[in-house]
């Protein structure tokens, strides 16, 4: 079974409610057909119902009256995430006027359902930029307590099946943050363990990345990953965690046990944790082209709640994928 098709495997067990904000965006309208005809999460579409039932008649979309839609500018509820909203915001200076203008727009209306027990996650960004996604929630359901930083992920899918558990591991961050400092890097390596146990289904053995394995070199940017391994193992002990080490000594047995002989995750890594931004998208995207792998992502991570940025230049499948491991998220997070 692919590994999407596990998800959605996964999900179906247990139904979590998934708000698409972008109601009336195409793509997403014929994702959300898809999802509501395989039925591994209930669909919320935000836009007027009566638009949504014509651009859906003209698609050809025969599931989408199974989706609950709800109408920005008229629902039941709008006078309660009104005075949400406010109370969320009103020590940042926001008016109750203002409030009432933003709960009408449906980025910020998803996360405020998300916020109020109404939905149990969020897809977005096949026409919205990501700060625009992101704002909202950031703003609303904010970070996990204990985590300082949001960071995006991606489940590499091998063709060679030598390299992590059978050909699966996890790269952070390549999506969001461009220069972690030494606790937020720490805090990235956490988060993406957690990615590694509740998406990927695999034991996480998280390699903190460098040009430097265990004092090979000396330089700023080693003592960066030094020190946020010995933070994240300090914050959660339970954890595999091990750095600073190459990419080869990560992945590679015999050249792990060469460089760092008494290290458990040297060699034997599932989960690699890069310095920086730059590096890891660069990185994601050679192994994604030279080495054929499926890319799954990004995989927002550190959110108190499942929301996950789009590309503007998505498929429909990747948006059905993005429902699926949001729909896993929440599982997890149950």
């Amino acid at each position: 079974m692919e590994f999407i098709e596990k998800l959605k495997a996964r999900a179906l067990a247990s139904k979590k409610r998934v708000v698409l904000p972008e109601g009336l965006e195409e793509r997403t309208l014929q994702a959300a057909d898809l999802v509501t005809k395989e039925g591994f999460a209930d669909i919320i579409l935000i836009g007027d119902p009566k638009l949504i039932g014509e651009k859906a008649n003209r698609l050809g979309l025969k599931n989408i009256e199974k989706a609950k839609i709800v109408d920005p500018h008229k629902h039941d509820k709008i006078e309660s995430y009104t005075n949400l909203l406010f109370e969320l915001r009103k020590s940042k200076g926001l008016s109750l006027d203002e409030a009432s203008k933003l709960v009408k727009e449906p980025l910020y209306l998803a996360v405020l359902m998300i916020k109020n027990g109404d939905a149990d996650g969020e897809v977005a960004g096949a026409e919205s930029a990501t700060g625009d996604v992101l704002r909202p929630a950031f703003q609303i359901v904010k970070t996990i307590p204990g985590i300082s930083v949001v960071s995006g992920a991606f489940i590499m899918v091998l063709k060679d099946n030598e390299f992590g558990d059978d050909g699966i591991l996890v790269f952070a961050d390549c999506a969001v943050h461009p220069e972690p400092d030494a606790k937020q890097l720490a805090d990235i390596a956490i988060s993406s363990a957690t990615t590694a146990q509740n998406i990927a289904g695999i034991d996480p053995r998280v390699a903190m990345l460098s040009f430097s394995t265990k004092g090979s070199a000396s330089h700023a940017m080693v003592d960066k990953v030094v020190e946020a391994t010995a933070t994240a193992k300090a914050l959660r002990p339970d954890l595999k965690i091990d750095g600073e080490l190459q990419a080869d000594a990560a992945l590679i047995a015999a050249i792990g046990k060469k460089k760092a002989p008494w290290s458990e995750i040297a060699g034997n890594a599932n989960v690699l944790v890069f310095p920086d931004l730059q590096s890891g998208n660069i990185s994601y995207k050679l192994v994604q082209r030279l080495a054929h792998a499926e890319a799954i992502g990004p995989i927002l991570q550190g959110m108190a709640a499942p929301i996950n940025d789009l590309s503007r230049g998505c498929s429909v499948s990747d948006i059905v994928s993005l429902i699926a491991i949001t729909a896993n998220q929440a599982l997890a997070r149950k």
